[in-house]
């Protein structure tokens, strides 16, 4: 949880100086790294080597609304690593400070729901 913690302020850090398409792939780590160690906390099993937050958030038992489950299928699509260069162009070009302010909130609403959950 200690990583999910920097990887928040680092979140934070690329946010302030307009790195914003960067900015949300750090989100996206932030919540895979906490339900990654929610998981380990909960089942005493490893996490699953995967990105999709909605699949980690199920296999961690806590009772995600359908809400949050939606929320975190997006957040899943900034993980940019295997993605071909015309959809991170497009994606790049979605990275509004508004866009990026709106899902950097909801990160942060996640990642404090289920610290409290734990």
């Amino acid at each position: 949880m200690q990583t999910s913690e920097k990887d928040a302020e680092t979140m934070m850090h690329l946010f302030n100086t307009k790195d914003y398409h960067w900015s949300l792939f750090i989100g996206h780590i932030v919540l895979e790294r906490l339900l990654k160690a929610t998981i380990v906390k909960i089942t005493g099993n490893h996490a699953p080597f995967t990105h999709d937050l909605a699949k980690l958030a199920s296999i961690s038992g806590l009772p995600f609304s359908e809400i949050y489950l939606e929320r975190l299928d997006t957040v899943s699509i900034f993980n940019m690593n295997a993605r071909y260069d015309s959809y991170k162009e497009e994606f790049y070009k979605k990275c509004t400070l508004n866009f990026t302010n709106e899902w950097i909130e909801k990160i942060k609403e996640l990642q404090s729901w289920i610290k409290e959950k734990q």
